[in-house]
Protein backbone atom coordinates (compact mmCIF):
# COMPACT_ATOMS: atom_id res chain seq x y z
CA UNK A 1 0.00 0.00 0.00
CA UNK A 2 2.71 2.06 1.24
CA UNK A 3 4.48 1.75 -2.35
CA UNK A 4 0.98 2.09 -4.26
CA UNK A 5 0.69 5.46 -2.68
CA UNK A 6 3.97 6.35 -3.65
CA UNK A 7 3.00 5.70 -7.19
CA UNK A 8 -0.09 7.51 -6.90
CA UNK A 9 1.93 10.52 -5.90
CA UNK A 10 4.08 10.27 -8.88
CA UNK A 11 1.47 10.20 -11.32
CA UNK A 12 -0.34 12.84 -10.27
CA UNK A 13 3.01 15.22 -10.42
CA UNK A 14 3.56 13.44 -14.12
CA UNK A 15 -0.45 14.87 -14.95
CA UNK A 16 0.17 18.25 -13.64
CA UNK A 17 3.63 18.11 -15.60
CA UNK A 18 1.86 17.12 -18.61
CA UNK A 19 -0.54 19.97 -17.76
CA UNK A 20 1.58 22.27 -18.55
CA UNK A 21 2.06 21.75 -22.39
CA UNK A 22 -1.30 20.21 -23.41
CA UNK A 23 -3.70 22.78 -22.25
CA UNK A 24 -3.74 26.44 -23.18
CA UNK A 25 -4.27 29.37 -21.04
CA UNK A 26 -7.73 29.94 -21.74
CA UNK A 27 -8.67 26.47 -20.09
CA UNK A 28 -5.85 25.54 -17.59
CA UNK A 29 -6.04 21.80 -16.17
CA UNK A 30 -7.36 22.58 -12.33
CA UNK A 31 -6.18 20.54 -9.30
CA UNK A 32 -9.61 19.30 -9.07
CA UNK A 33 -9.46 17.77 -12.59
CA UNK A 34 -6.08 15.96 -12.06
CA UNK A 35 -7.42 14.69 -8.57
CA UNK A 36 -10.11 13.19 -10.73
CA UNK A 37 -8.03 11.52 -13.34
CA UNK A 38 -6.01 10.28 -10.38
CA UNK A 39 -8.81 8.56 -9.08
CA UNK A 40 -10.10 7.34 -12.00
CA UNK A 41 -6.71 5.57 -12.13
CA UNK A 42 -6.23 4.42 -8.66
CA UNK A 43 -10.10 2.54 -9.10
CA UNK A 44 -8.85 0.53 -12.17
CA UNK A 45 -5.73 -0.53 -10.82
CA UNK A 46 -7.92 -1.25 -7.63
CA UNK A 47 -10.38 -2.88 -9.50
CA UNK A 48 -7.79 -4.25 -12.03
CA UNK A 49 -5.81 -6.11 -9.22
CA UNK A 50 -8.53 -7.48 -6.78
CA UNK A 51 -11.49 -8.74 -9.59
CA UNK A 52 -9.62 -9.87 -12.62
CA UNK A 53 -10.06 -13.63 -13.17
CA UNK A 54 -6.19 -14.50 -12.69
CA UNK A 55 -3.63 -13.45 -10.70
CA UNK A 56 -2.02 -10.76 -11.98
CA UNK A 57 1.50 -8.97 -11.71
CA UNK A 58 1.17 -5.74 -11.30
CA UNK A 59 4.45 -4.40 -11.70
CA UNK A 60 5.30 -4.46 -15.16
CA UNK A 61 2.11 -2.93 -15.76
CA UNK A 62 2.57 -0.22 -14.07
CA UNK A 63 6.11 0.08 -15.51
CA UNK A 64 4.85 0.13 -18.83
CA UNK A 65 2.09 2.49 -17.80
CA UNK A 66 4.39 4.97 -16.68
CA UNK A 67 6.37 4.29 -20.09
CA UNK A 68 3.63 4.72 -21.99
CA UNK A 69 2.13 8.12 -20.25
CA UNK A 70 5.81 9.64 -20.81
CA UNK A 71 5.51 8.66 -24.58
CA UNK A 72 3.34 11.37 -24.83
CA UNK A 73 4.67 14.01 -23.20
CA UNK A 74 8.51 15.79 -24.73
CA UNK A 75 11.30 13.06 -25.77
CA UNK A 76 13.61 13.30 -23.03
CA UNK A 77 11.28 12.74 -20.02
CA UNK A 78 11.83 8.84 -19.37
CA UNK A 79 11.61 6.17 -16.88
CA UNK A 80 14.85 4.29 -15.25
CA UNK A 81 13.86 0.92 -13.91
CA UNK A 82 16.31 -0.23 -11.19
CA UNK A 83 19.57 -1.87 -13.32
CA UNK A 84 19.31 1.32 -15.68
CA UNK A 85 19.46 3.28 -12.11
CA UNK A 86 22.42 1.41 -11.33
CA UNK A 87 24.40 1.96 -14.34
CA UNK A 88 23.56 5.60 -14.56
CA UNK A 89 24.85 6.02 -10.81
CA UNK A 90 27.92 4.37 -11.58
CA UNK A 91 28.20 6.66 -14.48
CA UNK A 92 27.48 9.96 -12.86
CA UNK A 93 29.66 9.23 -9.59
CA UNK A 94 32.40 8.87 -11.69
CA UNK A 95 33.89 5.49 -9.50
CA UNK A 96 32.51 1.59 -8.99
CA UNK A 97 33.79 -1.05 -7.05
CA UNK A 98 35.67 -3.74 -9.28
CA UNK A 99 39.41 -5.58 -9.88
CA UNK A 100 40.74 -2.86 -12.14
CA UNK A 101 40.46 -3.91 -15.61
CA UNK A 102 39.64 -3.49 -19.41
CA UNK A 103 38.86 -6.53 -20.88
CA UNK A 104 37.08 -7.95 -24.45
CA UNK A 105 35.12 -10.92 -24.82
CA UNK A 106 36.97 -12.58 -27.88
CA UNK A 107 35.20 -15.88 -29.30
CA UNK A 108 32.90 -16.67 -26.06
CA UNK A 109 36.25 -15.84 -23.91
CA UNK A 110 37.16 -12.95 -21.78
CA UNK A 111 40.69 -11.49 -22.64
CA UNK A 112 42.00 -8.99 -20.32
CA UNK A 113 43.01 -5.57 -22.97
CA UNK A 114 44.44 -3.38 -20.32
CA UNK A 115 45.46 -3.49 -16.40
CA UNK A 116 44.51 -0.20 -14.80
CA UNK A 117 47.33 0.95 -12.62
CA UNK A 118 46.93 0.87 -9.15
CA UNK A 119 44.23 -1.43 -8.90
CA UNK A 120 43.81 -4.44 -7.55
CA UNK A 121 44.27 -6.66 -10.36
CA UNK A 122 47.60 -5.13 -11.12
CA UNK A 123 48.37 -5.96 -7.34
CA UNK A 124 46.90 -9.50 -7.48
CA UNK A 125 49.94 -10.18 -10.76
CA UNK A 126 46.85 -10.10 -13.54
CA UNK A 127 48.47 -8.83 -17.15
CA UNK A 128 46.85 -7.85 -20.13
CA UNK A 129 46.08 -11.10 -22.73
CA UNK A 130 45.25 -13.28 -19.33
CA UNK A 131 42.07 -15.28 -20.34
CA UNK A 132 39.55 -15.69 -17.67
CA UNK A 133 37.92 -18.76 -17.53
CA UNK A 134 36.02 -18.78 -14.24
CA UNK A 135 34.92 -16.07 -11.51
CA UNK A 136 34.03 -17.60 -8.38
CA UNK A 137 32.01 -20.67 -8.88
CA UNK A 138 30.70 -19.30 -12.47
CA UNK A 139 32.25 -20.61 -16.09
CA UNK A 140 33.16 -17.34 -17.71
CA UNK A 141 33.46 -18.94 -20.94
CA UNK A 142 30.66 -17.66 -23.12
CA UNK A 143 29.52 -14.59 -21.19
CA UNK A 144 28.22 -11.62 -22.97
CA UNK A 145 30.18 -8.92 -22.86
CA UNK A 146 27.22 -6.60 -21.34
CA UNK A 147 27.10 -9.50 -18.66
CA UNK A 148 30.57 -9.45 -17.44
CA UNK A 149 30.91 -6.58 -15.55
CA UNK A 150 27.99 -7.33 -12.52
CA UNK A 151 30.52 -10.55 -11.56
CA UNK A 152 33.63 -8.68 -11.50
CA UNK A 153 32.02 -5.88 -9.64
CA UNK A 154 30.99 -5.33 -5.88
CA UNK A 155 31.26 -4.15 -2.96
CA UNK A 156 34.39 -2.49 -2.00
CA UNK A 157 36.71 -4.83 0.12
CA UNK A 158 34.54 -8.27 -1.05
CA UNK A 159 36.53 -11.03 -2.65
CA UNK A 160 37.12 -12.63 -6.12
CA UNK A 161 38.37 -15.93 -7.01
CA UNK A 162 39.13 -16.52 -10.81
CA UNK A 163 40.67 -18.70 -12.93
CA UNK A 164 42.67 -17.41 -15.34
CA UNK A 165 45.15 -18.87 -18.38
CA UNK A 166 47.86 -17.30 -19.41
CA UNK A 167 48.56 -17.94 -22.92
CA UNK A 168 52.19 -17.75 -23.27
CA UNK A 169 52.55 -20.10 -20.62
CA UNK A 170 50.11 -22.62 -20.98
CA UNK A 171 49.23 -22.98 -17.04
CA UNK A 172 46.11 -21.75 -15.41
CA UNK A 173 46.55 -19.89 -12.35
CA UNK A 174 44.24 -19.02 -9.68
CA UNK A 175 43.77 -15.14 -8.14
CA UNK A 176 42.38 -13.30 -5.52
CA UNK A 177 41.52 -10.30 -5.21
CA UNK A 178 39.97 -7.86 -2.99
CA UNK A 179 37.29 -5.08 -5.22
CA UNK A 180 38.37 -1.54 -4.41
CA UNK A 181 37.34 1.37 -5.67
CA UNK A 182 37.86 2.06 -9.67
CA UNK A 183 37.64 5.33 -10.88
CA UNK A 184 35.39 6.18 -14.25
CA UNK A 185 37.26 9.68 -16.00
CA UNK A 186 35.19 11.76 -17.92
CA UNK A 187 38.08 13.35 -19.43
CA UNK A 188 39.71 10.84 -21.30
CA UNK A 189 42.63 12.74 -22.98
CA UNK A 190 45.03 15.69 -21.44
CA UNK A 191 48.05 16.33 -22.80
CA UNK A 192 50.38 19.00 -25.39
CA UNK A 193 49.57 19.36 -29.08
CA UNK A 194 52.52 21.58 -29.32
CA UNK A 195 54.50 23.85 -26.92
CA UNK A 196 52.07 26.23 -26.81
CA UNK A 197 48.57 24.02 -27.26
CA UNK A 198 46.97 22.38 -24.66
CA UNK A 199 44.29 19.49 -25.60
CA UNK A 200 41.57 18.52 -23.28
CA UNK A 201 38.77 15.53 -24.56
CA UNK A 202 35.40 15.67 -22.08
CA UNK A 203 33.80 12.30 -22.91
CA UNK A 204 30.76 13.85 -20.59
CA UNK A 205 29.55 15.51 -17.76
CA UNK A 206 29.75 13.44 -14.01
CA UNK A 207 30.50 14.64 -10.32
CA UNK A 208 34.39 14.51 -11.41
CA UNK A 209 34.46 16.51 -14.23
CA UNK A 210 35.14 19.90 -13.10
CA UNK A 211 37.99 18.62 -10.72
CA UNK A 212 39.40 16.74 -13.69
CA UNK A 213 39.29 19.99 -15.73
CA UNK A 214 40.64 21.97 -13.29
CA UNK A 215 43.99 19.06 -12.59
CA UNK A 216 44.35 19.05 -16.61
CA UNK A 217 44.55 22.59 -16.81
CA UNK A 218 47.35 22.75 -14.11
CA UNK A 219 48.70 19.96 -15.36
CA UNK A 220 49.61 21.46 -18.95
CA UNK A 221 50.80 24.26 -16.97
CA UNK A 222 50.90 27.54 -19.30
CA UNK A 223 49.25 27.25 -22.67
CA UNK A 224 48.93 30.05 -25.27
CA UNK A 225 46.29 28.14 -26.94
CA UNK A 226 43.76 25.27 -25.88
CA UNK A 227 41.61 23.36 -28.03
CA UNK A 228 38.51 21.87 -25.38
CA UNK A 229 36.67 18.90 -27.32
CA UNK A 230 33.09 17.94 -26.62
CA UNK A 231 32.87 16.31 -29.62
CA UNK A 232 30.50 12.91 -28.74
CA UNK A 233 29.79 14.23 -25.57
CA UNK A 234 25.77 13.60 -24.58
CA UNK A 235 25.97 15.70 -21.33
CA UNK A 236 25.71 14.74 -17.40
CA UNK A 237 25.20 17.29 -14.69
CA UNK A 238 23.81 21.08 -14.97
CA UNK A 239 26.04 21.97 -11.97
CA UNK A 240 29.23 20.27 -13.84
CA UNK A 241 28.81 22.35 -16.76
CA UNK A 242 28.70 26.05 -15.01
CA UNK A 243 31.95 24.99 -12.87
CA UNK A 244 33.77 23.98 -16.32
CA UNK A 245 32.29 27.34 -18.22
CA UNK A 246 33.70 28.91 -15.70
CA UNK A 247 36.78 28.08 -16.16
CA UNK A 248 37.29 29.84 -19.02
CA UNK A 249 34.30 33.43 -18.38
CA UNK A 250 35.01 36.34 -16.27
CA UNK A 251 33.77 35.94 -12.56
CA UNK A 252 29.65 37.27 -12.97
CA UNK A 253 29.25 36.05 -16.70
CA UNK A 254 26.15 34.38 -17.21
CA UNK A 255 26.87 30.95 -18.16
CA UNK A 256 23.03 29.39 -18.46
CA UNK A 257 19.28 30.09 -16.99
CA UNK A 258 16.49 28.00 -17.11
CA UNK A 259 12.73 28.83 -17.20
CA UNK A 260 9.50 26.55 -16.21
CA UNK A 261 5.79 26.53 -15.54
CA UNK A 262 6.03 25.15 -11.73
CA UNK A 263 9.92 26.34 -11.22
CA UNK A 264 11.18 29.54 -10.61
CA UNK A 265 13.36 31.17 -12.83
CA UNK A 266 16.72 30.55 -12.55
CA UNK A 267 20.57 32.51 -13.81
CA UNK A 268 23.52 30.76 -13.09
CA UNK A 269 26.63 32.67 -13.36
CA UNK A 270 30.28 31.72 -13.30
CA UNK A 271 30.98 32.96 -9.60
CA UNK A 272 34.57 32.46 -9.32
CA UNK A 273 38.37 33.49 -11.29
CA UNK A 274 39.00 30.17 -13.71
CA UNK A 275 42.32 28.66 -14.92
CA UNK A 276 42.00 29.85 -18.79
CA UNK A 277 40.69 33.28 -19.06
CA UNK A 278 42.35 34.90 -21.96
CA UNK A 279 44.32 32.25 -24.11
CA UNK A 280 42.54 31.45 -27.14
CA UNK A 281 40.03 28.83 -27.19
CA UNK A 282 38.38 26.43 -29.58
CA UNK A 283 35.51 23.94 -28.82
CA UNK A 284 34.82 21.19 -30.83
CA UNK A 285 30.92 20.02 -31.16
CA UNK A 286 28.96 17.52 -32.94
CA UNK A 287 25.50 16.09 -33.67
CA UNK A 288 26.01 14.02 -30.71
CA UNK A 289 26.95 17.31 -28.37
CA UNK A 290 24.25 17.29 -25.92
CA UNK A 291 23.10 19.16 -22.77
CA UNK A 292 25.55 20.15 -20.64
CA UNK A 293 27.82 19.98 -23.50
CA UNK A 294 25.34 22.54 -25.26
CA UNK A 295 25.59 24.91 -22.56
CA UNK A 296 29.52 25.23 -22.18
CA UNK A 297 29.45 25.92 -26.00
CA UNK A 298 26.70 28.27 -25.71
CA UNK A 299 28.23 30.29 -23.21
CA UNK A 300 31.43 30.35 -25.00
CA UNK A 301 29.88 31.37 -27.80
CA UNK A 302 27.58 33.75 -26.77
CA UNK A 303 30.25 35.98 -24.38
CA UNK A 304 32.90 35.73 -27.53
CA UNK A 305 35.20 33.90 -25.64
CA UNK A 306 36.28 31.68 -28.13
CA UNK A 307 35.44 29.36 -31.50
CA UNK A 308 33.03 27.05 -32.36
CA UNK A 309 34.41 24.48 -35.03
CA UNK A 310 32.54 21.63 -35.81
CA UNK A 311 29.23 20.57 -37.03
CA UNK A 312 25.51 21.63 -35.07
CA UNK A 313 24.95 19.86 -32.07
CA UNK A 314 22.01 17.55 -30.75
CA UNK A 315 19.56 20.37 -29.28
CA UNK A 316 19.10 18.98 -26.05
CA UNK A 317 18.03 21.82 -23.90
CA UNK A 318 15.22 20.71 -21.50
CA UNK A 319 15.48 20.12 -17.54
CA UNK A 320 14.42 17.22 -15.89
CA UNK A 321 13.94 16.31 -12.42
CA UNK A 322 14.63 13.02 -11.22
CA UNK A 323 12.39 11.88 -8.36
CA UNK A 324 12.50 8.52 -6.80
CA UNK A 325 10.04 5.76 -7.05
CA UNK A 326 10.54 3.98 -4.03
CA UNK A 327 11.93 0.65 -5.19
CA UNK A 328 15.25 1.48 -6.98
CA UNK A 329 13.72 3.00 -10.02
CA UNK A 330 13.06 6.34 -11.11
CA UNK A 331 11.06 8.97 -13.58
CA UNK A 332 12.80 11.88 -15.16
CA UNK A 333 10.46 14.58 -15.55
CA UNK A 334 10.71 17.62 -18.19
CA UNK A 335 10.38 20.40 -15.91
CA UNK A 336 11.87 23.79 -17.46
CA UNK A 337 13.44 24.14 -20.84
CA UNK A 338 17.71 26.13 -21.13
CA UNK A 339 18.52 29.25 -22.46
CA UNK A 340 22.11 30.18 -23.68
CA UNK A 341 23.38 33.84 -22.11
CA UNK A 342 22.22 35.59 -25.55
CA UNK A 343 18.57 34.12 -24.62
CA UNK A 344 18.91 31.69 -27.17
CA UNK A 345 16.63 28.25 -26.80
CA UNK A 346 18.88 24.97 -26.78
CA UNK A 347 16.36 22.66 -27.22
CA UNK A 348 15.34 21.65 -30.82
CA UNK A 349 11.56 22.11 -32.05
CA UNK A 350 9.51 18.79 -31.16
CA UNK A 351 5.84 17.84 -31.29
CA UNK A 352 4.99 16.27 -27.96
CA UNK A 353 4.10 12.32 -28.34
CA UNK A 354 5.99 11.94 -31.44
CA UNK A 355 9.38 10.63 -30.03
CA UNK A 356 10.21 8.10 -32.91
CA UNK A 357 9.81 11.24 -35.24
CA UNK A 358 11.79 13.51 -33.31
CA UNK A 359 15.02 10.80 -33.13
CA UNK A 360 14.64 9.88 -36.67
CA UNK A 361 15.41 13.63 -37.76
CA UNK A 362 18.33 13.48 -35.81
CA UNK A 363 19.14 9.59 -37.52
CA UNK A 364 18.57 11.78 -40.79
CA UNK A 365 20.88 14.87 -39.83
CA UNK A 366 24.01 11.97 -38.78
CA UNK A 367 23.04 10.38 -41.80
CA UNK A 368 23.67 13.21 -44.48
CA UNK A 369 26.64 14.63 -43.43
CA UNK A 370 25.18 16.09 -39.88
CA UNK A 371 24.74 19.70 -41.63
CA UNK A 372 21.09 21.05 -42.14
CA UNK A 373 20.08 24.26 -44.13
CA UNK A 374 19.11 27.02 -41.90
CA UNK A 375 15.61 27.94 -42.45
CA UNK A 376 14.92 31.97 -42.71
CA UNK A 377 12.45 31.62 -39.66
CA UNK A 378 14.96 30.55 -37.11
CA UNK A 379 15.25 33.53 -34.47
CA UNK A 380 18.43 35.60 -34.89
CA UNK A 381 20.76 36.68 -31.48
CA UNK A 382 23.33 39.40 -30.74
CA UNK A 383 26.46 37.80 -29.29
CA UNK A 384 26.85 39.64 -26.14
CA UNK A 385 30.98 41.29 -26.41
CA UNK A 386 30.69 41.70 -29.91
CA UNK A 387 27.28 41.64 -31.18
CA UNK A 388 27.70 38.78 -33.51
CA UNK A 389 24.49 36.84 -35.18
CA UNK A 390 24.31 33.80 -33.69
CA UNK A 391 21.11 31.56 -34.21
CA UNK A 392 18.68 30.14 -31.92
CA UNK A 393 16.15 27.38 -32.73
CA UNK A 394 17.69 24.13 -31.24
CA UNK A 395 21.36 23.61 -30.50
CA UNK A 396 24.85 25.08 -30.89
CA UNK A 397 25.92 26.20 -34.48
CA UNK A 398 29.42 26.02 -35.06
CA UNK A 399 31.48 29.36 -36.71
CA UNK A 400 33.27 26.98 -38.61
CA UNK A 401 31.36 24.05 -39.74
CA UNK A 402 33.40 20.63 -40.71
CA UNK A 403 31.32 18.64 -42.63
CA UNK A 404 30.83 14.41 -41.74
CA UNK A 405 33.34 12.80 -44.23
CA UNK A 406 32.16 9.73 -45.25
CA UNK A 407 34.04 9.25 -48.53
CA UNK A 408 35.69 6.32 -47.27
CA UNK A 409 32.94 4.22 -45.72
CA UNK A 410 31.76 1.03 -47.95
CA UNK A 411 29.73 -2.23 -47.15
CA UNK A 412 33.22 -3.98 -46.03
CA UNK A 413 34.14 -1.22 -43.99
CA UNK A 414 31.09 -1.30 -41.81
CA UNK A 415 30.77 -5.01 -41.76
CA UNK A 416 33.72 -4.92 -40.47
CA UNK A 417 33.37 -2.81 -37.89
CA UNK A 418 29.72 -3.57 -36.63
CA UNK A 419 30.56 -7.68 -36.15
CA UNK A 420 34.07 -6.65 -34.61
CA UNK A 421 36.21 -8.58 -36.87
CA UNK A 422 38.94 -5.59 -36.80
CA UNK A 423 39.31 -5.19 -32.60
CA UNK A 424 39.17 -8.99 -32.35
CA UNK A 425 42.19 -9.33 -34.85
CA UNK A 426 44.00 -6.95 -33.40
CA UNK A 427 43.86 -8.40 -30.02
CA UNK A 428 44.65 -11.78 -31.34
CA UNK A 429 47.57 -10.30 -32.79
CA UNK A 430 48.68 -8.51 -29.99
CA UNK A 431 48.28 -11.64 -27.79
CA UNK A 432 50.88 -13.59 -30.01
CA UNK A 433 53.63 -10.59 -30.70
CA UNK A 434 53.08 -8.43 -27.74
CA UNK A 435 56.33 -9.36 -26.15
CA UNK A 436 58.16 -8.04 -29.25
CA UNK A 437 55.82 -5.23 -29.90
CA UNK A 438 56.16 -3.14 -26.83
CA UNK A 439 60.12 -4.36 -27.03
CA UNK A 440 59.87 -2.67 -30.55
CA UNK A 441 57.76 0.19 -29.13
CA UNK A 442 57.90 -0.37 -25.50
CA UNK A 443 56.08 3.55 -24.82
CA UNK A 444 53.02 5.30 -26.74
CA UNK A 445 56.01 8.07 -27.46
CA UNK A 446 57.61 5.00 -29.42
CA UNK A 447 55.08 3.95 -31.37
CA UNK A 448 55.45 4.56 -35.06
CA UNK A 449 55.06 1.63 -37.45
CA UNK A 450 56.23 1.78 -40.41
CA UNK A 451 54.46 1.39 -44.07
CA UNK A 452 55.20 -2.18 -44.24
CA UNK A 453 54.18 -3.14 -41.01
CA UNK A 454 50.85 -1.56 -41.31
CA UNK A 455 50.85 -3.12 -44.89
CA UNK A 456 51.18 -6.67 -43.31
CA UNK A 457 48.91 -5.97 -40.81
CA UNK A 458 46.08 -4.63 -43.39
CA UNK A 459 47.14 -8.05 -45.49
CA UNK A 460 46.42 -10.19 -42.39
CA UNK A 461 43.01 -8.29 -41.47
CA UNK A 462 41.60 -9.22 -44.97
CA UNK A 463 42.56 -12.57 -44.43
CA UNK A 464 40.78 -12.83 -41.07
CA UNK A 465 37.92 -11.21 -42.22
CA UNK A 466 37.63 -13.58 -45.31
CA UNK A 467 38.18 -16.63 -42.63
CA UNK A 468 34.58 -15.07 -40.87
CA UNK A 469 33.10 -14.69 -44.64
CA UNK A 470 33.77 -11.34 -45.33
CA UNK A 471 36.07 -10.73 -48.66
CA UNK A 472 37.44 -8.04 -49.78
CA UNK A 473 36.08 -6.28 -52.67
CA UNK A 474 37.22 -3.87 -55.18
CA UNK A 475 34.32 -0.98 -53.90
CA UNK A 476 36.07 -2.08 -50.11
CA UNK A 477 39.44 0.05 -51.66
CA UNK A 478 38.47 3.06 -50.99
CA UNK A 479 38.07 2.35 -47.03
CA UNK A 480 41.86 1.41 -47.38
CA UNK A 481 42.59 4.49 -45.41
CA UNK A 482 39.81 4.55 -43.07
CA UNK A 483 40.36 0.95 -41.74
CA UNK A 484 44.52 1.77 -41.82
CA UNK A 485 43.34 4.58 -39.38
CA UNK A 486 41.35 2.04 -37.56
CA UNK A 487 44.20 -0.63 -37.00
CA UNK A 488 46.49 1.96 -35.77
CA UNK A 489 44.23 2.90 -33.40
CA UNK A 490 43.12 -0.62 -31.78
CA UNK A 491 47.06 -1.75 -32.22
CA UNK A 492 48.45 1.58 -29.73
CA UNK A 493 44.69 0.79 -28.02
CA UNK A 494 45.47 -2.87 -27.09
CA UNK A 495 48.87 -2.16 -26.78
CA UNK A 496 49.20 0.79 -23.78
CA UNK A 497 45.42 0.56 -22.63
CA UNK A 498 42.09 2.87 -23.68
CA UNK A 499 44.08 6.03 -22.12
CA UNK A 500 46.01 6.98 -25.40
CA UNK A 501 42.80 5.54 -27.70
CA UNK A 502 41.80 9.36 -28.22
CA UNK A 503 45.64 10.68 -28.59
CA UNK A 504 46.60 8.18 -31.27
CA UNK A 505 43.55 8.79 -33.18
CA UNK A 506 44.49 12.57 -33.18
CA UNK A 507 47.77 11.79 -33.70
CA UNK A 508 46.65 9.55 -36.62
CA UNK A 509 44.92 12.77 -37.92
CA UNK A 510 41.73 11.17 -37.56
CA UNK A 511 39.87 14.27 -35.43
CA UNK A 512 38.72 16.63 -38.70
CA UNK A 513 37.44 18.82 -36.16
CA UNK A 514 40.64 19.15 -34.44
CA UNK A 515 42.73 19.17 -37.96
CA UNK A 516 40.81 22.28 -38.80
CA UNK A 517 40.77 23.79 -35.00
CA UNK A 518 44.74 23.32 -35.64
CA UNK A 519 45.05 25.21 -38.77
CA UNK A 520 42.86 27.98 -37.52
CA UNK A 521 45.10 28.60 -34.52
CA UNK A 522 47.83 28.90 -36.77
CA UNK A 523 46.92 30.67 -39.00
CA UNK A 524 48.48 34.17 -39.08
CA UNK A 525 45.83 35.91 -41.13
CA UNK A 526 42.13 35.11 -40.72
CA UNK A 527 38.81 36.30 -42.15
CA UNK A 528 37.24 39.38 -40.05
CA UNK A 529 34.52 36.84 -38.96
CA UNK A 530 36.97 35.00 -36.99
CA UNK A 531 39.54 37.14 -35.67
CA UNK A 532 37.40 37.96 -32.50
CA UNK A 533 38.71 34.89 -30.44
CA UNK A 534 41.81 36.84 -30.57
CA UNK A 535 40.56 39.97 -29.74
CA UNK A 536 40.03 39.57 -25.85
Amino acid sequence: MKRFMLLCAVLLALFWGAGAQAQTPERPTSQEAAMEQLQKLTRFYRYLHGLYVEAVDMSPLVEEAIRAMLLELDPHSAYLDREAMEAEKVSMEGQFSGIGIEFRVVMDTIRVQHVLGGGAAERAGLRAGDRILRIDTLAAVGLKQHEVPKYLRGDQGSKVELEVMRPMYGDLLLFTLVRDRVPLHTVSAAYRLDDGTGYIKIDRFGRTTSQEVEAALEALGHVERLILDLQGNPGGLLQQAIRVGEQFLPAGSLIVSTEGRAVAEQTHGASHRGLYRKGELVLLVDEQSASAAEIVAGAVQDWDRGLIVGRPTFGKGLVQRQIGLGDGSAVRITIARYHTPSGRVIQRPYAPGEREAYYAAHLKRRLSGGVDTLPDSLPRYRTLRLGREVVGGGGIRPDVVIEADTSGYSPYYGELIRRNLLNDFVLSHVDRNRAELLARYPAYDQFNPTHEESESLFEALKSHAAEQGLVYTPEAERSREWINLQLRVALATALYGSQVRIRAWNDARGNRALNRARELLAARELPAELSFFRDK
